[in-house]
């Protein structure tokens, strides 16, 4: 029975090494694909942000432009205030 076990223990012993080796390695380009996905999102967000505070200016100096058009044309009222 003792001897049934010699060959099975010197094959763990042999093959575990390498199979951890290929585990962690796997692990690690795992996370590194993770990493680089997070990297790219942030980037995106960024520039999402980016394009909605020039959009906003984009608004601002429109809405400014309507308000300086329409008291040039004597349609503002006193209460309007170009916003800033």
């Amino acid at each position: 029975m003792e001897w049934a076990l010699i060959p099975i223990v010197f094959i763990i012993a042999v093959f575990s090494p390498a199979i951890i080796g290929i585990i962690t390695d796997h692990k690690r380009k795992t996370l590194k694909l993770k990493n680089e996905m997070l990297k790219e999102e942030v980037k995106l967000e960024q520039i999402k942000h980016e394009n909605y505070l020039l959009e906003t200016e984009k608004m601002r100096l429109e809405l400014e432009k309507m308000q300086l058009e329409n008291k040039t044309r004597g349609l503002c009222s006193t209460d309007e205030k170009i916003i800033k």
